[in-house]
């Protein structure tokens, strides 16, 4: 597994001097919001501040104060090296650079030296640690292609798989786990995770399913398939697996919904996607509201 973090350190080490360019602050409608960032070299850039004539402009303001000099080791180090060693630009995103949001934002360009360098890895190394979970159980055709789909968001994926030739091919910063018993990964899996049930074997599926429904503190639980497999899934649940129907309706099924009906694997990945994210940060935001209610149920 390639993390972002990973990513980032790979991106600095290659390029040997860069530039950080960050959202400092921002009014009314733009692209990103504040602490968005961009790293920029003299051949190439990682992360992005929204695109667009803003993003182009800092660009080109940042190549001008890296100069094609040495990497620098210290900011004592770099004022000696170049004449800039920060900017500020203020830029009203309206007709005049051909952009139309209508707001106002503040960038600020600082060259990279090796201190700056630790502090943004270590940022993202946290960042990444908290990032969501979202567990993807089967890696055939759908399994693949939602893979290849999330892989693109800001969270932490893991395929699942009681097969080892189904998880090759998976995108780099995918984690993958080889088990003969996936149900046991979702007891294991952190509060508020996703999980999305995809596998070659409906048995093995209502088995994943009925161990994640049976969490309350699951951000997703979706399981692809058709009206019947619901209704025997809903059948054997109930009657087998000592579930409930409170805990049944919180199964999506099929996942990525039905108002599209188009059953090819990238379309339903993508679907499936924005039906998780969307999970994702809906419960992201609750969990800080309902910590905030019991501390004052509390008081």
């Amino acid at each position: 597994m390639n993390s972002k973090a990973q990513q980032l350190k790979e991106f600095l080490g290659r390029v040997g001097w860069a530039a950080l360019v960050e959202v400092a602050a921002t009014k009314g409608s733009t692209p990103r919001e504040a602490g968005a960032f961009m790293l920029v070299s003299a051949s190439s850039i990682f992360g992005t501040i929204g695109g667009g004539q803003l993003e182009y402009m800092a660009i080109d303001k940042a190549r001008q104060m890296l100069g094609g000099g040495p990497r620098p080791q210290s900011p004592a180090e770099t004022r000696v090296e170049v004449d800039e060693v920060c900017a500020t630009l203020d830029v009203p995103l309206g007709p005049e650079i051909g952009q139309c949001c209508g707001g106002r934002v503040e960038v600020s360009i600082r060259l990279v030296d090796a201190s700056l360098e630790q502090q943004l890895i270590a940022k993202a190394e946290a960042d990444e640690a908290h990032l969501p979970h979202v567990y993807l159980f089967g890696g055939g055709h759908v399994g693949q292609a939602m893979a290849a789909s999330l892989a693109l968001l800001p969270i932490h994926v893991v395929v699942v798989e009681t097969r080892a030739e189904a998880l090759e091919g998976m995108p780099e910063t995918v984690e993958t786990r080889l088990t003969p018993m996936p149900e046991a990964v979702v007891r294991q899996a952190p509060a508020r995770s996703a999980f999305a049930i995809l596998t070659h074997d409906h048995a093995l599926d209502f088995l994943i399913v009925a161990e994640a429904l049976k969490r309350d503190d699951t951000a997703y639980v979706g399981m692809i398939g058709s009206k019947t497999k619901k209704a025997t899934f809903r059948n054997w649940f109930l009657k087998s697996a000592e579930g409930s129907e409170a805990q049944f309706a919180r199964l999506v099924s099929p996942i990525g919904g039905n108002a599209v009906k188009d059953k090819r694997p990238p379309v339903i990945a993508a679907l499936a996607a924005a039906e998780i994210m969307t999970s994702l940060v809906a419960h992201t935001v609750e969990a800080p509201r309902a910590a905030g209610a019991e501390k004052m149920m509390a008081g």
